[in-house]
């Protein structure tokens, strides 16, 4: 798959004129919504702006201090700088657990000069393997850029600068599990993953180029709060069918839009899909990936 170039994509960006707008009403700085859960001597809070550093010693990573069921969780952020090769700096949530349902974005760090990759993935009661990857259209380190998740009963998107690149549908009829019942937390963080991240782990990480710094801002969260479960489950609240905006049948006009704008990201820039690895599943392809 060849790389578009940025002013290439832009342009046919702005031609498609197809634009979601989703406009989340809760937001807070860093230190009201998380807290950190591992190293956080490499954790720094500058102005608005989290600087999450990696180096030989360790990585690190924060999580919400509340979780969620259902609704969107959005961050910008601006990824490590020249030689990023064998890192990993994710923005995901998860619940909790060995059978644990979790949502990820992945940004597997590259030698200089190569574009960066997102993987994406999802787990559902404890099964992953479910990777996408795409090529970012634009350089992820020069500026920041959105990453959001838009979860609800109907399926899950994932989206950059409020462009889906990736929707998972429920196909629970079907007889394909969706994680539904288990409030995720939501986390960021950098580690070393040289083992895997960088063309399939051939290539290292270089650690005279630590340390390796991957800045977060402007959070938002638009979603269920869950509160301690009591007699009156607050899953039942966060569950109900059509109490909260993301619940909203969604009209037919964005369906479409959708549609062009995940095609388009399809086509262009996707370069990894579980959905076509055969050799990978030997007992055959997983369930969904055969279904409508």
């Amino acid at each position: 798959m060849k790389a578009l170039s940025q002013f290439r994509i832009w342009k046919a960006f702005a031609a498609m004129n197809l634009v979601v707008v989703m406009q989340a009403v809760t937001s807070a700085d860093f230190n009201e919504l998380f807290q950190a859960n591992w190293a956080p001597d490499h954790i720094a809070t500058q102005g608005d702006q989290t600087v999450l550093s990696l180096d030989s010693s360790t990585g690190c990573g924060f999580e919400s201090k509340k979780k969620y069921l259902f609704g969107k969780a959005k961050a910008q952020l601006k990824l490590i700088q020249g030689d990023s090769a064998g890192t990993v700096t994710a923005f995901y949530m998860a619940s909790e657990g060995p059978n644990h349902d979790e949502l990820d974005f992945e940004f597997l760090g590259n030698v200089t000069g190569e574009p960066y990759i997102v993987q994406t993935n999802l787990y559902i009661n404890g099964t992953g393997n479910r990777e996408q990857r795409h090529y970012l259209w634009f350089d992820p380190t020069l500026d920041f850029h959105a990453y959001s998740f838009l979860w609800n009963r109907r399926s899950i998107l994932f989206l950059v600068d409020d462009i889906p690149i990736r929707e998972f549908s429920n196909k629970e009829k079907k007889g394909v599990p969706y994680p539904k019942s288990q409030p995720m937390g939501i986390h960021g963080s950098l580690w070393n993953a040289d083992d895997w991240a960088t063309q399939g782990g051939r290539v290292k990480t270089n650690w005279s180029n630590a340390p390796f710094e991957a800045t977060f801002q402007s959070f938002e969260i638009d979603a269920c709060e869950l509160s301690p479960i009591g007699a009156d489950d607050p899953r039942v609240k966060c569950g109900k069918s059509g109490q909260f905006w993301w619940d909203k049948p969604v009209v037919k006009e964005v369906s479409k839009q959708r549609k062009k704008q995940l095609k388009w990201i399809h086509d262009n820039f996707l370069i990894y899909d579980y959905c076509q690895d055969v050799a990978r599943f030997a007992d055959g392809i997983p369930k969904e990936c055969h279904l409508e």
